[in-house]
């Protein structure tokens, strides 16, 4: 399966067995493929890091908000549209997988659903420290 950028993706349920943590979001609450992830390809590494995609869009908000009224930058959420709705990407929870344990693209009537340009800048560049740092832990 080739993987698009711009593009949200599941990951199979034999990630979560590896992975064994109890604070990922487990896949397919009530029957449905979840959670929906925003792909991010590591060119360096070849791994996919994967951003929850929440429409908890007020809860990740008032979080937010309260971070940077606070006089702090809000590294972890950003705030954006997804598939017609607002939406949090919780970078803050970003996790990497390799490609064997991407399931397959998110749709909507049989069509993948892609993220806005502008959004995708957002992430990359709210990502990239996070990314890089664990980059350097492994190397």
């Amino acid at each position: 399966m080739e993987i698009l950028p711009g593009y949200a993706y599941h990951v199979k349920d034999s990630y979560f067995a590896f992975a064994k943590d109890p604070f990922l979001m487990q896949n397919k609450e009530d029957g449905n493929y979840r959670p929906t992830l925003y792909c991010v390809k590591d060119e360096a590494t070849d791994l996919y890091w994967m951003v929850p995609i929440t429409s908890q869009y007020e809860k990740f908000s008032a979080i937010r908000e309260k971070i940077v009224n606070s006089g702090k930058q809000c590294k972890g959420i950003v705030l954006g549209e997804y598939d017609g709705c607002k939406a949090a990407f919780l970078i803050q929870n970003m996790f990497p997988v390799t490609k064997e344990y991407i399931d397959h693209i998110h749709t909507k009537n049989g069509n993948p659903v892609p993220v806005k340009r502008e959004l995708q800048k957002k992430i990359r560049k709210k990502s990239a420290p996070k990314r890089s740092s664990c980059r350097r832990a492994v190397s």
